[in-house]
């Protein structure tokens, strides 16, 4: 529990609620229904195991935020409670109301048991990887996918990762249940078009595609954009991200619609791959721009708008 005041409004309530919900009780010494309220939200906070931080504001002492927020919402009396997330205020209730239909507000904005556990996997492989630890990022990534099957981020970063290890058979079992949504989420189809560039890199049967027999199509005829699009997909399924992205360029910059936007839709797909996670930041603020995603997406541009 916290307690609110000008100078820790910012930093505990907007920038705190940026990683986890906070709900706000405004209260007064002398509100008696505030006092029936406080314990109550106090045993809620230790029973959602820090899905939610709980915070309290007294008005008579800081009411420069709660005749704001009062306004806001159009409340007039206390007690008062509103909860925070992203850094604004998006619900409230007023009274002290008992703990099931508080329980109820809170499901509508707190994650689950199973999807808060999953997301603090999510960001315990995220700092395992910049730490170089990529089986202890696995590890976490798997857990967080089986914990929360529905959680996207994770599904993605997981498999990008096995990916990234070489494990393309553990990458296509991980990918198998969510093969049905790379037609609604875009980054589940980057990560289809990785996958069919590495199985056209590595074919089951016959000959594997070389650069070499690529480049030599292309030097016979600069307008083969079969042979670049070869090229660029031989690249990606080496990592060679830049690379890959500058011959679909080439294809892009001759033809912008080639075989129904194929290029076009490879390049954005290497970028959804490429680009790192975004880093959480305070209401209006922009998180940075990967240096190397912020090029080439305006290379992207500039030709697609030319």
């Amino acid at each position: 529990m916290i307690d609110i005041t000008l100078e820790n409004f910012q930093t505990e309530l907007i920038d705190g609620s940026m990683t986890t919900p906070v709900l706000l009780d405004i209260w007064a010494e002398w509100c008696g229904p505030c006092k029936q309220l406080g314990p109550v939200l106090e045993k809620l906070e230790v029973e959602y195991a820090g899905r939610f931080t709980l915070a309290k504001l007294d008005a008579d002492k800081v009411p420069q935020i709660s005749q704001q927020l009062s306004q806001m919402f159009g409340v007039r009396s206390i007690p008062f409670c509103v909860m925070f997330k992203d850094g604004q205020p998006v619900d409230g209730f007023v009274g002290a109301i008992p703990a099931d239909q508080i329980r109820t507000f809170l499901d509508k904005h707190v994650p689950g048991a199973d999807e808060a556990e999953a997301q603090e996997q999510e960001e315990s492989a995220q700092a395992a990887l910049a730490e170089g630890d990529t089986e202890g990022a696995l590890e976490k990534l798997q857990h967080a996918v089986a914990t929360d099957p529905a959680n996207d981020e994770a599904r993605f970063d997981y498999i990008k990762l096995l990916l990234q290890e070489g494990r393309v058979d553990d990458a296509k079992v991980a990918f198998a249940p969510v093969i049905a949504k790379t037609t609604l989420v875009r980054r589940f189809d980057s990560l289809q078009r990785w996958m069919d560039a590495i199985d056209f890199a590595m074919p089951a049967t016959g000959a594997a595609p070389t650069l070499a027999d690529a480049e030599s199509r292309i030097a016979a005829n600069k307008r083969d954009f079969d042979a670049r699009f070869d090229r660029a997909r031989l690249l990606m399924s080496g990592q060679r991200w830049t690379d890959a992205m500058d011959e679909l360029l080439d294809i892009l910059m001759r033809d912008k619609s080639w075989n129904e936007d194929l290029a076009r839709k490879t390049y954005i797909a290497i970028l959804d791959i490429i680009e790192p996670p975004k880093v959480k930041v305070a209401d209006g603020q922009i998180p940075p721009d990967d240096p190397t995603v912020a090029s080439y997406r305006r290379r992207l541009s500039s030709v697609v708008l030319s």
